[in-house]
């Protein structure tokens, strides 16, 4: 008898980890690799941020909390709802896990039953699959090509859709494309799940306020408030405050479904990090201001790749309105030969070349649902960004 579980069959590993993992490899071994595959800031937490959580240890907030948040924290994210978004909750319609991942994972163990659909926009962040089969149920996955700007489009939705459909996932700002749902597309959405009264919605908000060219971030409880009950919007302060190691996520949303939720962290991990809750207290309650010299600086590095990539015969690549990352379509690159004589068949193929060739880690997007292209995150300095620009401009230019 197998000492795994079976259920364990149906996740993948995780790709971006795996090739962080051989990018760290590399280097041991001496070279020279630029990872461009993590979705991390390289910002610092913000000194208030930090001051919050050394004050919370001197006052010995060390043990254990509610086990899906303190109050306190719980009503920082109520006000940030509130403030930002124009969503009113109760402190009972608010839930805290380590991290957005956990948050996610909660939501859909606490509601989904065996056989049950979730409906996947494609190109999708690597998990949202994975966590669908853990707890028994079946990603629907929504391709989205390039000339649709990668969104979800309210005729796809509505074919999507079916009588065992129990969620839809939104993630605006995209990971990995960026690509954002102005609040005329939410609506047509909105106006597609108002027909099916059965349908929820995970909006996961986690890069909301990173953000450009004048880009208005809206979510979809917002913009069709009759929708509310039905919606989990969720967030976090890992991407925004630079915070992915302190490990908080929230959400908002209906009281029997957070109470579940409750329940299902209390038998799994209990109670995020009490020292982590004040520190993120105090984010959610600061100034955002900080944001417009980080988001010029993700903003800066946003164009000098866009410019690289798009230069480069065989590469092409949209302007993404928010997050960090870059989805460049390699599909010129399809059918040309390495100087080894390797012919790089698919978007893996051409990951794995730029990684011996080039020394720089990307991400395929096979791993993302939608292919040929790879993910690229810019969330490093100009400078190594520069120098992995040009090894794949370099790189390319020696497939024949």
């Amino acid at each position: 008898m197998s000492l795994l579980s079976t259920r364990l069959s149906v996740v993948a590993p995780s790709p971006t980890i795996a090739i962080t993992r051989l990018a760290g490899e590399l280097r041991r071994q001496g070279r020279d690799v630029i990872g461009l595959s993590q979705g991390e800031p390289d910002f610092d937490t913000p000194q208030p941020v930090k001051d919050a959580a050394k004050a919370a240890i001197d006052r010995g907030e060390t043990k254990y909390t509610d086990v899906d948040g303190t109050s306190d924290l719980k009503q920082a994210i109520v006000e940030k709802f509130a403030r930002d978004n124009g969503l009113t909750y109760g402190l009972d319609q608010i839930s805290v896990g380590t991290g957005g991942k956990q948050v996610l994972f909660n939501a859909l163990y606490a509601s989904v039953d065996i056989g049950q659909e979730v409906i996947i926009p494609a190109p999708y962040w690597v998990s949202y699959p994975d966590m669908v089969r853990l707890v028994g149920g079946v990603p629907v996955v929504v391709p989205c090509p390039e000339e649709q700007g990668f969104l979800l489009d309210a005729d796809s939705l509505r074919a999507a859709i079916t009588p065992r459909t129990k969620w839809l996932i939104l993630n605006s700002p995209s990971n990995p494309t960026g690509a954002g749902y102005d609040a005329d597309r939410l609506r047509a959405l909105a106006d597609v799940l108002l027909e099916h009264p059965h349908v929820h919605v995970l909006s996961d908000d986690m890069y909301e306020h990173i953000r450009y060219d004048g880009w208005a971030f809206t979510t979809i409880a917002a913009v069709e408030p009759r929708l509310a009950p039905r919606v989990l919007t969720v967030n976090g302060v890992s991407k925004a405050y630079a915070m992915t190691g302190w490990r908080i996520g929230y959400a908002g949303g209906p009281a029997p479904l957070i109470k579940a939720m409750a329940t299902v962290q209390s038998q799994s991990t209990s109670n995020p990090s009490s020292v982590s809750q004040a520190a993120a207290a105090a984010a959610l309650r600061m100034p955002l201001d900080f944001l417009e010299e980080r988001n010029a600086a993700f903003r800066e590095r946003r164009d000098l790749c866009l410019a690289a990539f798009n230069a480069i015969d065989g590469l092409s690549c949209q302007t993404p309105q928010g997050a960090f990352y870059l989805f460049p379509s390699c599909a010129g690159l399809l059918g040309r030969k390495t100087p080894a004589g390797r012919v790089l068949d698919s978007d893996v193929a051409v990951a794995e070349y730029l990684m011996e060739a080039a020394n720089v880690a990307v991400v395929p997007g096979t791993a993302f649902g939608l292919a040929p292209y790879f993910r690229v995150s810019f969330a490093t300095s100009l400078e190594r960004l520069r120098v992995a620009c040009a090894r794949i401009a370099d790189a390319c230019d020696t497939l024949s």
